[in-house]
């Protein structure tokens, strides 16, 4: 038996420090969390997408009473991204959050299948897709790569071949 390390970097920083680019992501991503429909958890999330067209587009979480028929802002701005702009690469994905139950504090991650959306694109477009997660306090954590917050993504080009 061997012991293997994975090595996984991120940057973290105050919005205040970002280039002019990331924060205005942000900005659309706080912008996109007021038109989330999250009348259950009262938790919004907003998600915003810089294409290598320079288009940004944004998506907020939509629940449905008949969880899990929602769907996560992540999800929502690639998939119309990927839908509205098929040969543009994503360069960048920025997320946001707020409670209307409770304060949040912290950095909040994408869930695990949002996760494994943006390894998908990534893995497509076969370059890497940076991730900006931003919290109400401004702090912001930065991955270079989806692979930083998914190290053991499902992926495999046999799958592709059927």
């Amino acid at each position: 038996m061997q012991n293997k390390k994975i090595k996984l970097t991120f940057l973290t920083a105050h919005l205040s420090e970002l280039p002019e680019l990331d924060q205005e992501l942000i900005a659309k991503a706080k912008e996109a969390f007021t038109t989330a429909y999250a009348p259950y958890s009262g938790f919004l999330v907003g998600a915003s997408v810089l294409l290598d067209n320079g288009e940004i587009v944004s998506g907020s979480n939509q629940e449905n009473v008949a969880y899990p028929s929602g769907l996560c802002a992540e999800r929502v701005a690639m998939f119309y991204a990927g839908a509205r702009f098929p040969d543009a690469k994503i360069k960048s994905i920025a997320v946001s959050v707020i409670s209307k139950n409770f304060e949040v504090t912290d950095v909040v991650s994408p869930c695990g299948a949002c996760r494994q959306v943006m390894a998908e694109y990534e893995e497509k477009q076969e370059q890497a897709i940076k991730v900006i997660l931003h919290s109400p306090t401004d702090e912001v954590l930065i991955a270079n790569t989806v692979e930083d917050l998914l190290p053991f993504m499902f992926k495999s080009p046999l799958l592709k071949k059927h």
